[in-house]
C-alpha cells in the first residue's frame, strides 16, 4: 500500500473512531445489563412468577384467549387492548398491553395473567426502572426516532472505523508479530499495541453487533415500509372500512383457532388486534413462531378477519423484516443462552477497553505534538 493510501486510510479511521467513539463507549455500557435483562428482572424481583396451585388448578384446562383479553381490560376499561402475548419462558403466564387509544405511544400498560385461572398476576411497570432508562439509553436516547436514526449513523462510522482499522493493520504489523505488546516502550506505545491486538480479536463480534445495531435503528421505518408496500396491497378489498367494533368481532378462541389451523406445528408468539400498528383495521393479525432458537425469532403473520374469523392471508415477511428479526436477538446474544450471554459479555468489555484506549491514544497524542505537521505525521503513521 502507497504511503498516501496509508495516510487517507488513517485519516478516515481516526476521524469515524473519534466521532462514534463516546456514543460506542455509552452503548457498550448500557447494552451490559441489558445482556443479562431476564436474569436482572429475576434477581431483583421485577419478574412475574407463576404461583403454585393445587394439584386440580395446576391440570385443570386453561382460561380461554377471550378470557385473558376480558381479564386484562377489566383492569383498565378505559384503555384499548392492543398487543396480548405469552411469555418467553412460560406460555401459561401471558400479558395484555393496553393503551389509551390505537397509535403508537409509551403511555401502556401490562397487565400479566395467570392463563391457568385466568386470574390477574399483576401489572408489571416495564417503563419505569433502571432497565427502562438503560434500555431507552441504549435504543434512542429518550429521542424516539431521531434518536434511534442517530445512533445509526453512530453505528455506521463504527462499521467504517473497523473496516478502515483492518485495512491498517496489516502495514502496522509488518515488523511485529501478532500479539506483540512492546513492554519496554512507553506506556503510550504499550496501549497502542494493546488497542490493535484487542480490536483485531473482537473485529467479528465488533463488526457483527455494530451492524445489527444499525439495522435495528431502522426498525420503525422499515415496518412502516413493509405496510406500505405489502400490506396495503393485500388488504386493498378493506380499504376504506371502518374499525371492526369490539361487540361484532369474532370469538378470540375461533380467531386462533383458524391460525394455528392455517400454520401447524407453529405457536403464538403474539396477537396485534384491529386497527394497531402490526394490524389492519378489520383483521386480528397472529404472529407465530417456531421452536428452535432461530425459527421462534422469524415471525410468520397470520390476518383473521375480524368478523368471521377467516384466514384472508398469511404473507411471508420480505428479507429486510426477516434481517430485522435475526439481527435483535443476535445483537444481544440471545440465541444461545447463558453461554452466549457471557461470551456477549466478555467481548463488550474488551470493546470498552478498544474505545478508551483508542480515545486515551487520541488524548495523549494531542498533548504531546509540539507541532500540527509533526503531529499530522506521527497520528498517520501510529494507527
Amino acid at each position: 500500500m502507497s504511503p498516501r493510501a496509508i495516510r487517507l486510510w488513517a485519516w478516515v479511521h481516526k476521524w469515524s473512531s473519534l466521532v462514534c467513539t463516546v456514543f460506542m463507549l455509552l452503548l457498550c455500557l448500557t447494552g451490559l445489563p441489558l445482556i443479562f435483562a431476564h436474569e436482572i428482572a429475576h434477581l431483583t424481583g421485577k419478574a412475574v412468577e407463576l404461583p403454585e396451585l393445587s394439584k386440580a388448578g395446576a391440570t385443570g384446562p386453561l382460561a380461554t384467549l377471550d378470557e385473558v383479553v376480558a381479564a386484562g381490560r377489566s383492569r383498565h376499561p378505559d384503555r384499548v387492548v392492543q398487543y396480548a402475548s405469552p411469555d418467553e419462558e412460560d406460555a401459561r403466564l401471558w400479558y395484555v398491553t393496553l393503551t389509551p387509544g390505537l397509535e403508537p405511544t409509551d403511555d401502556f400498560r401490562s397487565v400479566a395473567i395467570d392463563r391457568r385461572n385466568g386470574q390477574v398476576l399483576a401489572e408489571p411497570r416495564f417503563d419505569q426502572g433502571f432497565m427502562y432508562w438503560m434500555a431507552r439509553l441504549h435504543i434512542d436516547l429518550f429521542a424516539g426516532l431521531p434518536g434511534k436514526l442517530f445512533l445509526g449513523f453512530m453505528g455506521l462510522l463504527l462499521v467504517i472505523a473497523i473496516v478502515s482499522g483492518v485495512v491498517l493493520y496489516a502495514p502496522f504489523m509488518r515488523k511485529l508479530d501478532f500479539g506483540t505488546v512492546r513492554q519496554s516502550r512507553g506506556p503510550r506505545t504499550r496501549w497502542l499495541d494493546l488497542h490493535n491486538l484487542l480490536g483485531i480479536v473482537t473485529l467479528v463480534w465488533a463488526m457483527v453487533v455494530g451492524a445489527t445495531g444499525v439495522i435495528n435503528t431502522w426498525a420503525d421505518l422499515l415496518i412502516k415500509y413493509w405496510q406500505h408496500d405489502q400490506l396495503s396491497a393485500l388488504l386493498a378489498p378493506y380499504q376504506g372500512q371502518p374499525l371492526v367494533p369490539l361487540a361484532e368481532r369474532a370469538p378470540l378462541q375461533q380467531t386462533q383457532a383458524a391460525a394455528q389451523a392455517h400454520l401447524p406445528g407453529k405457536t403464538i408468539s403474539f396477537i396485534a388486534f384491529p386497527g394497531t400498528a402490526f394490524s389492519s383495521p378489520h383483521h386480528i393479525t397472529y404472529f407465530m413462531k417456531g421452536d428452535t432458537p432461530l425459527t421462534a425469532k422469524l415471525l410468520q403473520p397470520v390476518l383473521v378477519d375480524a368478523r368471521t374469523a377467516q384466514v384472508t392471508v398469511a404473507p411471508a415477511l420480505p428479507w429486510y423484516v426477516t434481517a430485522l428479526l435475526v439481527s435483535q436477538p443476535l445483537h444481544f446474544g440471545d440465541y444461545g443462552g447463558m453461554p452466549m450471554k457471557i461470551i456477549w459479555a466478555l467481548l463488550d468489555v474488551v470493546t470498552v477497553i478498544v474505545l478508551g484506549s483508542g480515545l486515551y491514544l487520541w488524548l495523549k497524542k494531542r498533548r504531546q505534538a509540539p507541532a500540527p505537521a509533526r503531529a499530522l505525521m506521527r497520528a498517520d503513521a501510529a494507527v
